[in-house]
């Protein structure tokens, strides 16, 4: 039998601006930055033992370190159902745009919109997946 993991710890978005990354993640989600990389990037706390690490774009090549990339990714961040209409407010008060909603065939609520990079970020209700 194969060893276990306890679930993603680490996820990582490239931006091409930090500080507008980070205040967006801040007054969005109320993530605060738990390490200071520099120039090169930082780590926010995006849950009780999760982690969105925030690496500025071409920064780490320099240092010959694994952690560069580019392009738009996607991440999913769990919420309540009871939370939703909310998030929705919310967002919209913010003046962010959510490119589309759905509901989900075991029952969940997803909605998706895009951080200043273009990343796609979703916020999902349970009921997304079997295991969700």
């Amino acid at each position: 039998m194969h060893p276990k993991t306890e679930g993603i710890l680490e996820s990582s978005l490239y931006v091409s601006d930090l500080s507008r990354s980070v205040a967006f993640y801040h007054d969005t989600f109320g993530f605060r930055v738990i390490s200071d990389f520099g120039e090169r990037g930082c780590a926010l706390q995006a849950g009780e033992r999760q982690v969105l690490l925030l690496f500025k774009k071409g920064a780490s090549r320099a240092m010959l370190s694994p952690h560069d990339g580019d392009g738009q990714l996607h991440l999913a961040f769990a919420i309540k159902f009871a939370e939703l209409a909310g998030w929705e407010a919310w967002l919209e008060t913010r003046g962010i745009a959510v490119e589309e909603k759905r509901t989900w065939e075991l029952g969940g609520t997803s909605i998706y919109f895009r951080d200043p990079d273009r990343h796609l970020l979703e916020l999902a209700t349970p009921g997304i997946w079997l295991v969700y």
